[in-house]
């Protein structure tokens, strides 16, 4: 088994690669659906359906499916002796990282279902929650390229 994680290295890698930038661009986007849905969700029924419909493709279709395929393949990664140095900080900061992008994945879904009752929270409040992301990612990246 691991003779063929090993030859199967750059593959893996790759899909783990696409599959983390369709999550992000989704962790991206959602916040800015959810700001111009909490203020404009007194401006009649149309802008909010609309909404509706674009954050619930997005979750299902594209940020559900992409998570699970970057934790798949990130923990088939892991899996590669030698890969990951534990010893090392790297590796638990990155691993931080991706259980915040996580937990914050699932923010967002809880917030989502909050907008959907009418419980959401402000415009402003989304605007400062899309930095988190940001920050995250930055952790994740320095941990991997830099390996401190």
């Amino acid at each position: 088994m691991t003779e063929l994680l090993s030859m199967a290295y750059p593959w893996i890698k790759a899909l783990h690669i696409m599959a983390v930038i369709a999550w992000m661009a989704g962790i991206f986007y959602l916040p800015r659906l959810f700001v111009y849905h909490a203020e404009r969700g007194g401006q009649g029924v149309e802008p909010v359906a609309s909404f509706v419909i674009m954050e619930d493709k997005l979750i299902r279709l594209i940020m559900r499916p992409s998570m699970a395929v970057t934790w798949l393949a990130g923990l088939a990664l892991v899996a590669i002796p030698g890969l990951v140095d534990w010893s090392m900080v790297w590796p638990w900061t990155k691993a931080a990282g991706v259980l915040g992008m996580s937990w914050f994945h699932g923010w967002l879904e809880g917030q989502r279902r909050a907008l959907l009752r009418g419980q959401g929270a402000t415009g402003r409040s989304y605007r400062i929650m899309n930095e988190v992301p940001t920050l995250l990612m930055v952790l994740i990246v320095l941990s991997v390229v830099v390996k401190f």
